[in-house]
This record gives C-alpha cells, sequence and structure tokens, in this order.
C-alpha cells in the first residue's frame, strides 16, 4: 500500500518539485520514499515517484521505483497483486531479486506485454515506463479499489494517487469544473471519469490509460456490464453449488488477503459482511485474529455489543473503542486534508475512527466492503423491486395530472410524497434512481445557469446500457459502476491511508466478483431476504441468533452541527458577499436557501422544510474550497 505521482512532460520539472509533490502523500507510505527522473523521447521528461507503506518483502530490495533487470522497464505501484506467488511460478525464466508482487508486474510485461493486466487478482495503481516502445502506461484495479488521478493538458501529463501531488505540481492552475456541482451536491461524491477540476480526471476503475508520443488513449479490460453479461451464459446450476463455489472462494480470497509481513486484523462491525469475513480470517489463523469496532454511548445507535459477541464466539483479540458526538466533531476539519476534493458522505468519520483504533494495533486490516453491492443488501433495493411493481401505475398517474386544467393546478405536486415520486419517475434512463425531486431542484439551482452541455444531470442517466430488466439488478450494477468505487471505496481507502493503514476486502477478489454474476438472483434477495447465499453461508460460522437483527448504523447528527457548532462557519461560507466573490454558486439562491435552513423553531426547521443533506454537501465543498483555494 503505497502512494505514487509522476509526470511525463516537456516543462522542466525538477527533482526537488518531485519531491515536494510525493511528499504530499507521506501518510500513505511513511516508511520509504523514491523519486527518478527519466530522459524520454520528443524532448519529453519521466518522473515517477512513490511512498511506501511496506507490506511484502520488507527489505530495501522493495524499493520504488522498481527496474527490470535490463532497465527498459520502470515501475511505480500502489496496491496488492494476491495472486503474485502463482505468476511468480509462471515466469520462473525471469531472474527475481525480490520476494515483492512489483517485480512480478514487470516480469509479466516483459512476457506478455500489457495485457499481463488481465491475469492480475488484486488491487491496484499502476504507472510503467517502457523505453523501447517510448509509452507510459497508467492502469486501475477492476473495481476501483485504489484511486488514480490524471492531469492532462497540453501533451503533457500529470498523474498521483491523490490530488495533492497534482496540486503541487508547477504550473496546476486548477480550474474548478463547475459542471461536475450539481451531482456531487446531490450524491455527495464526485464519479469516475470526472474530478474536481478541468482537465484532471479519475482512471475510471478496469481501465488503462497509455500516452505516446503526447497522445492518450483510454480503454477498458474489464467491465461490470461485460463481466455480468458474460457470466450470465454460464449461471449457476443449484443453490446448494451456488453456496460451495461461493464460500470456496470467499477462503480463497480471505487467505490470500492474510499474506502479509507485518501485523493483519479485521473491522467487525457485527453485521452479516465482516463476521462472515473474521471467522472464515479466524479459520485460516492459527492465533485470535486481532478484530476491531466502534461503539456509541448512546445506547440505541450503539452495535458494538453485537460485534462483541460475534468475537466472542470466533474466539477473536477484540478491541472495542466507545466514541461520541464530540469524537466525530473533532474530525470535521480533517476531512479537506484527506479527502483532497469534495467528499461528503459523513460516515467517513466513523470510518476513519475505526482506522485509526486499528492501526495501533496492526498494519493491515480485512473488510467486509462490497456485499451489499454484490449480493443486494441495501434497503434502496426493496424499494426500487417495489417501485418496478408500481411503475404502470405510476406513469397512468402522472399522464392523468398532465391533463389540461390538472397540470395548471400543480395537482402531482400535491400528492402524498410516495406516490408523487413513483408518478414522477419518468426517465427511462434513471429508473432505478428516483427520489425527491424538490432535493434535484435545489442542487442545479444552487449552482445556477451554466454553458449548454457542461452540467452533468445529477442522476447517471446510463441505465439502458446494462439491458436488464430487473430494476434490482439494474441498480445493483450502477452501483457496481458508481456508488461502490465512486464513495465506498474512496472513503475507506482516504480514511485508512490517513493512519497508514492497509485495507484488504475479500469480497471485491476478481473471482468472487466474476462468480457472483453466475448466481441466480433469486439466491441474493429469496422472498424478500437480502443477501440470503451469503448469509446462508454466515450461518455456517456464527449462530443465527447473533447476526439476525435489524441493522442500527449511527449517522452523523448533521442537523444538530450544522444548526449549531458549525452554524456560523455556514453562514459565512453562505453569505452573498462571500458567494459573489468566489463565483461558483449561485449567490443570492445559497444565500436564502441556507439561510431559511439554519433558522429553527421549537418543533424543528421554521421553513418546514430539511435539507440538511444538501447543505452538508456545500459545507464540505467550502471547507475544501477554504484549504486549497482561499487566498
Amino acid at each position: 500500500m503505497c502512494g505514487i505521482c509522476g509526470y511525463i512532460s516537456k516543462k522542466n520539472i525538477t527533482a526537488e518539485q518531485l519531491k515536494e509533490m510525493n511528499d504530499t502523500m507521506y501518510h500513505r507510505g511513511p516508511n520509504d520514499s523514491g523519486e527518478e527522473i527519466y530522459p524520454a523521447s520528443d524532448g519529453y521528461r519521466i518522473g515517477f515517484a512513490q511512498r511506501r507503506l511496506s507490506i511484502m518483502d520488507l527489505s530495501m530490495l522493495g524499493h520504488q521505483p522498481m527496474h527490470s533487470d535490463n532497465k527498459r522497464i520502470s515501475v511505480v505501484y500502489n496496491g496488492e497483486i494476491y495472486n503474485f506467488q502463482e505468476l511468480k511460478k509462471e515466469l520462473a525464466d525471469y531472474h527475481f531479486r525480490s520476494n515483492c508482487d512489483t517485480e512480478v508486474i514487470i516480469a509479466a510485461y516483459l512476457k506478455w506485454g500489457i495485457s499481463c493486466i488481465e491475469r492480475f487478482n488484486g488491487m491496484f495503481a499502476i504507472a510503467l515506463y517502457d523505453r523501447e516502445t517510448q509509452e507510459v502506461y497508467l492502469v486501475r484495479d477492476r473495481i476501483g479499489k485504489k484511486p488514480l488521478y490524471y492531469w492532462y493538458e497540453d501533451q503533457n501529463l500529470v498523474f498521483a494517487s491523490e490530488l495533492k501531488p497534482i496540486m503541487k505540481c508547477p504550473g496546476f492552475h486548477g480550474e474548478i469544473a463547475k459542471g461536475v456541482l450539481s451531482r456531487y451536491l446531490f450524491q455527495q461524491y464526485i464519479n469516475a471519469p470526472e474530478s474536481i477540476y478541468r482537465n484532471v480526471f479519475k482512471l475510471e476503475p478496469g481501465a488503462i490509460l497509455r500516452f505516446s508520443k503526447g497522445q492518450i488513449k483510454v480503454w477498458k479490460y474489464w467491465d461490470v456490464k461485460e463481466a455480468y453479461e458474460k457470466a450470465q451464459t454460464n449461471p449457476v446450476g443449484s443453490y446448494e453449488e451456488a453456496k460451495e463455489q461461493l464460500k470456496d472462494l470467499l477462503k480463497q480470497a480471505v487467505a490470500a488477503r492474510m499474506i502479509a509481513d507485518v501485523p493483519l486484523g479485521s473491522f467487525l462491525s457485527g453485521g452479516y459482511d465482516s463476521s462472515l469475513i473474521t471467522a472464515i480470517a479466524q479459520e485460516h489463523s492459527t492465533e485470535p485474529v486481532k478484530t476491531f469496532s466502534i461503539g456509541f454511548h448512546e445506547e440505541k445507535y450503539n452495535e458494538a455489543k453485537y460485534a462483541g459477541a460475534v468475537a466472542d464466539h470466533l474466539g477473536t483479540n477484540h478491541t472495542e473503542l466507545y466514541i461520541d458526538e464530540q469524537d466525530m466533531f473533532e474530525l470535521v476539519d480533517s476531512i479537506p486534508k484527506y479527502y483532497d476534493e469534495p467528499f461528503a458522505d459523513s460516515s467517513q468519520i466513523a470510518t476513519m475512527m475505526v482506522s485509526k483504533l486499528a492501526r495501533e494495533h496492526v498494519t493491515v486490516a480485512l473488510s467486509g466492503d462490497g456485499g451489499d453491492e454484490f449480493f443486494c443488501g441495501y434497503n434502496i433495493y426493496e424499494n426500487v423491486a417495489q417501485a418496478q411493481k408500481l411503475d404502470v401505475l405510476g406513469g397512468m398517474v402522472h399522464g392523468i395530472c398532465q391533463l389540461p386544467g390538472l397540470k395548471q393546478a400543480h395537482i402531482e405536486d400535491k400528492l402524498p410524497f410516495r406516490v408523487r415520486v413513483i408518478a414522477g419517475n419518468r426517465e427511462k434512463e434513471s429508473k432505478t434512481q428516483f427520489g425527491a425531486g424538490n432535493y434535484i431542484v435545489k442542487a442545479r439551482a444552487m449552482v445556477g445557469e451554466l454553458p449548454k452541455g457542461e452540467a452533468l444531470p445529477v442522476h447517471y442517466l446510463v441505465e439502458s446500457r446494462y439491458g436488464v430488466d430487473n430494476w434490482q439488478i439494474r441498480r445493483m450494477l450502477l452501483d457496481m459502476d458508481t456508488y461502490l468505487p465512486g464513495d465506498i471505496l474512496c472513503k475507506v481507502d482516504r480514511a485508512s491511508m490517513k493512519y497508514s493503514l492497509e485495507c484488504r476486502c475479500p469480497i471485491l477478489d476478481a473471482k468472487v466478483m466474476e462468480f457472483s454474476y453466475r448466481i441466480p438472483h433469486q439466491y441474493k434477495y429469496a422472498g424478500g431476504d437480502k443477501k440470503h447465499i451469503l448469509k446462508d453461508i454466515a450461518y455456517d460460522y456464527i449462530p443465527k441468533e447473533l447476526l439476525d437483527r435489524p441493522k442500527v448504523g449511527f449517522g452523523v447528527p448533521l442537523d444538530k452541527w450544522l444548526r449549531g457548532p458549525l452554524k456560523e462557519q455556514l453562514l459565512d461560507y453562505s453569505s452573498y458577499e462571500y458567494l459573489k466573490k468566489q463565483n461558483i454558486f449561485d449567490a443570492a439562491y445559497v444565500s436564502d436557501m441556507i439561510q431559511k435552513y439554519v433558522v429553527t423553531g421549537d418543533a424543528g426547521p421554521a421553513t418546514g422544510a430539511n435539507y440538511s443533506k444538501l447543505s452538508w454537501s456545500f459545507f464540505v465543498f467550502q471547507q475544501w474550497y477554504e484549504a486549497y483555494h482561499r487566498a
């Protein structure tokens, strides 16, 4: 686990400047660093840099940039190739000097070319320079576990694991991409390939970028839609077969992720996914696995007792940390430093806290991320199934409300909320993304008018590409393309790397993901039972009564914060004078909206509307802006 950065440029970027870029990611790799600059053809110079968190082969033989014996290939890399030992056997003709997976990347490229990526099972962001072809490749893992940004302008390319090195690069001007803001305010994250800056992009999950003679070409070597379609041609024959094979693949995935030369543990919330992963890890361990949970003093939110019960049953070495609202509040100011573009999923705070706890004891932690998206676990999937059943009726209601007279009277706006949502859900490209229409209106209005074609829609208008009639499956595939990499994996990566902790996700193993596409949907969502097959495997390890309960979760008290200790800061950020000078948002609209939002009465908001989600997204953006752009 590391951070990488570099450039392919005709500009004179010095070794000292490259080191300054690299050192902005000290938290990602405190154990070692390396920066090198190479002359290339056509007047280009190539800079490669890496900060290292040592996990495998702790010696200096794992130092990066790393080169092939013949000096043809240079690599900087962030992540883990879990099947590198298997690949190493196929590459026996290469003279290996280390026992780390970075060198396997070099040997594999020399034997198979860039198509070697398809053989890698892991999480990775790779930059590779081939002196023979004078090409540079950037590669990101299949589901986007590891981040990779790039700035391409005037036939020069700068890349990095985070935005900070790119911001530090000489000549970077950082023009904010206003077109992404409405979507960000609504979704609370910015999905690949967009970023907060013009001409700066996230390399999409499962993608390869090639830089050659000043030009770039980007293509996918793995795609959610294509992998799903391919798997559907060979579905699993029976439930028993599906369960047995899935269980075996999960065992293999966990075992592969337990290989490390540093202490390893597991996040344990007491839910199905983390409990299952922990149970399998304990099965593979000769000593108690170190497990970590966050607890809350508020009894109605506290799930630590359930995690403790699972830990007792499994016999793990369990550590709990009880936190309160003030503990979480103290992390608010650190959000822009480690999430260096606007990111407003407030669960990042609890994730940072459990990462901090784990890092006091281990360097690597297993997590259960991916279980909800791949096995139908979110509550939204139930809502989607209900919405599909009511869609025809909703279309009829909408049609009636468009009749002369009824339309003028805005009858549809006066319908009960649930009816209004179903009736208004008429966009075929976003059928599974229904919600409160006034949130959409406000998210757009906050940014104001933009040049035609510049503003992104707040929803992802792509659903027809999946070619799936079942709305649940369609929404799951959409989440794998958007919410999972853009929000969940981004949140975990930045929160864990804040404390130099590597987080590994067995459910996101390539073989597990691709096998999940072969499992009939009714095995995942069985008679209303979400994640049915995954739960069934968990019950093989843990008694049902320890797991089968409503999930409580703990939401950050955004309303309380924004109308309390953050109120004055929010009002300053939204003052007409500030917004007018900033020239990003619609100053009059946003100032009025936030002023109304923070006004409270004895029974709650005097305005009768709760826009805490949009107000928090706005607050986080302004906090980020203050950190990186305020003079």
